[in-house]
C-alpha cells in the first residue's frame, strides 16, 4: 500500500501546485525562470567560500595535523575497539563530505565490505553533517556573519553523531563477533 502511495504522491503534489497556480492566476513559467535566476546568483556567490574551504581542508591534510591527531588518539580508540584507520573520517566529516567519501571509499577498498571498520565508517558518514562546509558556504552566501551558536551546536551534534556511530556499530557489528 505504501509503495502505491509513494509512487503517486510526487505527481499529486505537482498537480496540486499547478492547479493552485491556475486558480490564483500565477504565471508559473515566469516564476520558475525567476527562481532559476536567483539560484544561479546564489551559486555564483558561494564560489569564494567554497574555494576557501577547499584550500583550508587541503592545508589541514597536507600539514600533517591529521596524522598527529591520529597518533594522539590511537591508543584511546584501540581500547574502545575502534580501528585507528577511522580517525581521518572522524575529523574530515565536519569539513567536507567529498573528502570523507573519498576516505570511506579507500577504507572499503582496503578492508572489504564485510569488515567492521567499513561498517563503522559507513555509519559515521551517515550520522554527521559537514558543519564547517555549511557554515562557510551557506551562511557566507546569505551574509550571516554571527554564527557562534550555530558552530557550537554543529560541533556538539557532530561529536554526538560520532560517539553514537561508534556505539551503534559496536552493538550491531561487534556483538555478533564477540
Amino acid at each position: 500500500m505504501f509503495e502505491k502511495i509513494s509512487f503517486y504522491i510526487l505527481p499529486m503534489i505537482v498537480l496540486f501546485i499547478f492547479t493552485l497556480a491556475l486558480i490564483k492566476k500565477v504565471p508559473v513559467y515566469e516564476e520558475f525562470i525567476d527562481g532559476a535566476k536567483d539560484g544561479f546568483k546564489v551559486s555564483i556567490s558561494i564560489i569564494p567560500y567554497l574555494v576557501a574551504l577547499i584550500v583550508a581542508i587541503s592545508m589541514f591534510r597536507a600539514s600533517g595535523a591529521l596524522d598527529w591527531i591520529s597518533i594522539l588518539l590511537g591508543d584511546f580508540l584501540k581500547k574502545l575497539s575502534v580501528p585507528t584507520d577511522i580517525i581521518p573520517i572522524i575529523f574530515t566529516r565536519s569539513l567536507s563530505g567529498s573528502a570523507t567519501l573519498g576516505l570511506f571509499s579507500e577504507i572499503a577498498s582496503n578492508h572489504g565490505a564485510e569488515a567492521f571498520i567499513t561498517k563503522l565508517a559507513a555509519v559515521m558518514v551517515g550520522s554527521s553533517e559537514t558543519t564547517f562546509y555549511v557554515l562557510s558556504v551557506y551562511f557566507g552566501a546569505v551574509g550571516i556573519k554571527k554564527f557562534r551558536y550555530a558552530l557550537l551546536t554543529g560541533i556538539i551534534a557532530d561529536f554526538t553523531g560520532i560517539v553514537l556511530a561508534i556505539l551503534v556499530a559496536r552493538y550491531f557489528f561487534l556483538a555478533n563477533i564477540v
